[in-house]
């Protein structure tokens, strides 16, 4: 079914090493998990090459789909992705990563055991687009489905409330510790100021796990399947 397609896995681009490191081996995982597709590489920010470079760059004939490695729907999939996949014909694009019940579980994973009466922050990086925050308050709660602690979710930017004022939140309301659950894909600015945040524990990235390969693959699935039945 998509032999003729190829896969444009674009990441938002940080300049953390280790970050950069973490997205390509995602990258390599999903090639990985299926032989023969091509997989390339795209940011929307930060790094190159930039996603309507590599649109550009396409063959005439190829179909492409672009598969944002990204955790919501925000900006950058709203505007920056079907900006570049409507410049070009053949050209789709999949939903992102999450959020996906999958990754609660992940980030139950990432969490481990707490020590009594503490209380979590889902902390994701924050968009201005409300449905962006709806899917965030979506995925809290399917996390406080799987922990005896009270989860709050927070933002890094644009939504509120603030990583900071959730901890401080937890904290008046009884909380003995608090603990970060990272809703990123690796290290980064982002995970860098949730290290700021006041918190007792600071969970790692979604990064290094197969996990988020295959919800690649299944997103890329799925736009192919509405491209063809389009």
């Amino acid at each position: 079914m998509t032999d003729d397609t190829v896969m444009i896995a674009c990441a938002h681009g940080t300049g953390n090493a280790a970050g950069q490191a973490r997205i390509n081996a995602l990258r390599a995982d999903i090639a990985a998990l299926r032989p023969g597709l091509s997989v390339l590489e795209a940011y929307v920010d930060v790094q190159q090459p930039a996603l309507p470079d590599v649109v550009a760059g396409l063959p005439d004939g190829v179909r492409a789909v672009v598969v944002p490695l990204l955790l919501t729907v925000g900006f950058h999939v709203r505007v920056d992705i079907a900006e570049a996949v409507t410049s070009r014909p053949n050209t789709l694009a999949a939903a992102p990563l999450g959020p996906d019940p999958r990754l609660a579980k992940l980030l139950d994973e990432r969490l481990g055991e707490l020590p009594p009466d503490w209380g979590i922050v889902l902390a994701a990086a924050g968009s201005s687009r409300p449905e962006a925050a709806e899917q965030i308050e979506v995925l809290a709660a399917d996390l406080a489905v799987r922990r005896p602690e009270p989860v709050l979710a927070a933002y890094g930017a644009s939504a509120r409330p603030s990583v900071p004022e959730a901890v401080e939140q937890l904290r008046a309301g009884g909380a003995a510790g608090v603990a970060i659950a990272s809703y990123l894909l690796a290290p980064g600015y982002f995970h860098d100021q949730l290290a700021q945040a006041g918190a007792d524990l600071l969970a790692e990235p979604l990064l290094p796990s197969r996990l988020l390969a295959e919800l690649a693959l299944e997103h890329f699935d799925r736009a192919v399947s509405a491209g063809l039945a389009g």
